[in-house]
């Protein structure tokens, strides 16, 4: 096959440059692109226009509102909006053929509670009610009686959300919203920005892997796992890592009955059907951060942790095949799990749009939104994100989320 032919930036400076073209990035593409028309210029650099290794890629691609934060429940509610109505937004975009479905598996999440745990459980039940979520909180009978597959023994009950909690189409989600982009006049190239160039405090050009200088009025960091390799170009830091994530799908011998929500057992470990398979992850015990570049598996994960989780909890999983597996990265923000987001407040054009810790896919429609109101309006007009802002990191004044996974 012929090598693609380099195509370099067709201006020399633009008004607008992304350095991230995977989902959070490409979101904020497309709403600049809503809010802007063809009134300024905006390129998005991806250094691996295949998203091979893009943590949107390798995501397990779903999306729940059982937070302790109600923003984070507010931003989920928006992103099931989104994924709801994504073909009929995308219809114009997509005049020869049909816009692409989602495929939203309307599942649930269920997540298992320790008897210690149903206090703090029960209250962001009653928060997430509040704010207009579907979750309940099941007892161990009716736990049971919902579930009969499940082991109840060690419970004080369950958090299950039956409506408006699944999984679905990552890469759909992310392929719609670059041909939105683009179609609209947002530029992609394939490229890496290797430095910046500084005057004062702001960020001048951004320098290419294949040498050009890129003048830019704004520079926005949606760089995923690599947040803190662009922050540092620019002088700057933050507390952002790739940590791996183990996938695999097995076969079970014993199949499941009736509707199974993605199960969160005590272990961390978790579990949902795909197909006639099921998927499952955990977070391993070497959790930590990681090379750029290490894609590496550790099978062992599964047969040591994983399976031994999943035949507690579920007994019928006692004869297990792992059919495929596969290592992804999350952008951990290691101060407190939640995204980073806005201006730096010296280095005044640079964005953050980092940190969002396995919960960048879900967000990534009102993160980009949100990420285009301040450049375009000066500040949020619909979501307050406010509580996402970098000042936080500095102080070292954590927005804590307790529900991560």
């Amino acid at each position: 096959m012929p090598i693609p032919k380099y195509t370099p930036p067709a201006r020399r400076a633009y008004d607008i440059v992304i350095v991230g073209g995977a989902v959070v990035g490409s979101s904020t593409a497309y709403w600049l692109s809503q809010k802007l028309g063809d009134g300024a210029s905006v390129l998005v650099v991806e250094r691996d226009s295949t998203y091979e290794f893009s943590s949107t890629a390798l995501s397990t691609s779903a999306i729940r509102q059982q937070y302790s934060n109600p923003i984070n429940v507010r931003i989920s509610q928006f992103g099931i909006q989104f994924i709801n109505g994504f073909a009929e937004r995308m219809a114009p975009f997509y005049p020869n053929e049909p816009a692409p479905d989602l495929g939203f598996r309307e599942h649930g999440y269920l997540y298992c509670v320790s008897p210690e745990g149903v206090a703090a459980a029960r209250e962001r039940v009653e928060l997430q009610r509040s704010l207009g979520a579907h979750t309940v909180f099941l007892e161990p009978g009716p736990l049971k009686d919902r579930f009969p597959w499940l082991n109840v023994e060690d419970l004080g009950g369950g958090a299950w959300g039956a409506r408006e909690e699944g999984w679905f189409d990552s890469m759909g989600l992310l392929n719609g919203l670059r041909r939105a982009a683009r179609a609209s006049g947002i530029e992609y190239i394939d490229n890496a920005v290797v430095g910046m160039d500084m005057k004062g405090n702001r960020v001048t050009a951004v320098r290419l892997s294949t040498g050009e200088v890129v003048d830019c009025g704004i520079v926005v960091n949606a760089a995923g796992p690599r947040a803190q390799q662009v922050a540092g170009m620019a002088g700057l830091s933050i507390p952002v890592a790739p940590f791996k994530r183990y996938s695999f799908v097995f076969a079970s011998e014993t199949p499941i009955p009736g509707r199974m929500p993605n199960v969160i057992d005590l272990s961390g470990t978790f579990v949902r059907p795909e197909g006639e398979l099921f998927l499952t992850g955990n977070t391993p015990l070497d959790d930590g951060p990681a090379d750029y570049d290490d894609f590496s598996a550790r099978h062992e994960e599964f047969e040591d942790r994983i399976w031994p989780a999943l035949w507690h909890r579920i007994p019928a999983f006692d004869a297990l095949r792992v059919r495929q597996s596969w290592t992804g990265h999350y952008e951990y923000n290691m101060l407190d799990h939640n995204g980073i987001v806005g201006f730096h407040p010296e280095v005044s054009n640079f964005m953050f749009a980092n940190g969002f810790s396995g919960h960048g896919l879900q967000q990534s429609p009102a993160v980009g939104r949100g990420v285009a109101e301040l450049i375009v309006d000066g500040g949020f007009q619909t979501l307050d994100l406010t509580p996402f802002r970098y000042e936080r990191i500095p102080a070292n004044e954590p927005f804590m989320e307790e529900a991560v996974i």
